[in-house]
């Protein structure tokens, strides 16, 4: 047995963004860190907002700490949800407390901001960014974009059927028969279908739209209608997976060729995003002008600028009789089972790095290699590099040679 003293430590810092809600680790996944090789700091309050007491946590052999200097000096591994980046203002006082040859674990939005992402390697950190898992079979169980994209899916619907005039399903009633909402879900992504199976448990008729002909057999699944526009969509998804930002021309096209259906929705909720770059305008103004009178848009891009021209992040506002929501943050709005779900992908992750009791930073390893941003100073990540208009070392070797 170790002493336990020389075992690594993992610390979890309470989240400090604005209404953040969530923790990167709950009381019933501490035994898992404790066999992997860790003993497991928390800062005091960390869970309270999700649930979670600290009673509950020290209950487990975590060790409670009071001071979040304390915290940091003493980790080894810090998990967070929000980390710099996606917490710009007090996670910059963070900063001061990393160390040199420390990892840290979180949400950085290093596509977004590239230049958090510069600061933070030069506190020594060796930083790791859950939005950049590449998307393979292995990396599945880590995947936080799509566990919390599955919370943001059933909670759009639930915002929805809040604001609409009309209920969901369809009622045999003695007052007569009440026609059923309509519903029209755009991307079919991991938030997408979730939000599309959601509408169809509560009874609505719905239908499913991407620029990604392949999820219509997913769509279908689902009880959904799938809706096909004429567009060309051949390079619509990078090879890792996500989102590729197209061309005005394409953009301009779908819309034309959508007006008809948001005509004849209640309910549209957008999901379409693109990472690091500014969501794209899918429902102009006109288009929202030609909705039914009390039908509501819930725009999950919000917070990158929305889907619709109309969004405000944070709002919920009224244009000639349509509703539109402009949600954000939504995982943190059910922070019990959002914290449930983040916990377990980033445990998979730690379990990833470490071998025999030791964080191994094996860059043979596809996860650590595609999701590491930082390390000995530097930032690393090929993409973010890119984003910031420099090369990394080893292009500096190779031209130079």
């Amino acid at each position: 047995m170790p002493d336990e003293n020389q075992k690594l430590k993992v610390g979890i810092p309470k989240e400090t963004f604005p209404n953040e809600l969530r923790t990167s680790i709950i009381p019933e996944n501490i035994s898992q860190y404790a066999k992997t090789g860790f003993r497991v700091l928390i800062e005091s309050g960390t869970g309270k907002a999700a649930g979670f007491t600290d009673k509950q946590y020290k209950d487990k052999d975590a060790e409670i700490v009071d001071s979040r200097d304390e915290l940091f000096k003493q980790a080894d591994l810090i998990l967070q949800v929000r980390g710099y980046g996606t917490n710009p203002d007090e996670g910059k006082k963070d900063l001061e407390r990393f160390r040199k040859g420390q990892v840290v674990v979180g949400f950085f939005d290093p596509l977004g901001s590239p230049e958090k992402v510069r600061e933070l390697a030069k506190t020594g950190v060796t930083a790791f960014s859950i939005e950049l898992l590449p998307r393979i079979t292995r990396a599945q169980s880590m995947d936080a974009l799509s566990s919390m994209a599955t919370i943001g899916g059933y909670k759009a619907v639930l915002l929805a059927a809040k604001s609409l005039t009309k209920m969901f399903p369809m009622l045999m009633t003695a007052a007569g028969t009440i026609a059923p909402a309509h519903v029209f879900v755009i991307g079919a992504g991991v938030a997408g279908l979730q939000a599309i199976a959601t509408a169809k448990r509560l009874g609505g008729v719905v239908k499913g739209y991407d620029i990604r002909p392949a999820v219509k057999e997913q769509v279908e699944s689902l009880g959904a209608k799938f809706v096909e526009l004429e567009l060309k969509t051949e390079e619509a998804e990078t090879k890792g997976g996500y989102a590729k930002e197209m061309d005005e021309e394409f953009y301009q096209k779908q819309r034309e060729m959508m007006k008809s259906v948001l005509k004849e929705s209640d309910v549209v909720i957008t999901t379409a995003a693109v990472p690091g770059k500014k969501a794209p305008v899918l429902i102009t103004d006109e288009m929202v002008e030609g909705m039914p009178r009390g039908s509501v848009i819930v725009d999950l891009a919000a917070e990158q600028g929305g889907n619709c021209s109309l969004t405000k992040a944070g709002e919920e506002i009224e244009h000639k009789g349509v509703t539109i929501i402009g949600p954000v943050n939504l995982p943190a709005s059910i922070p019990q089972h959002a914290s449930q779900m983040y916990a377990r992908n980033l445990l998979a992750f730690a379990k990833n790095m470490v071998k025999d009791g030791k964080i191994d930073l094996e860059q043979d390893d596809e996860i650590i290699r595609e999701s590491m941003i930082t390390k000995d100073g530097e930032v690393v990540n090929q993409r973010v590099l890119e984003l910031l208009g420099e090369k990394s070392k080893s292009e500096d070797e190779r031209s130079e040679g």
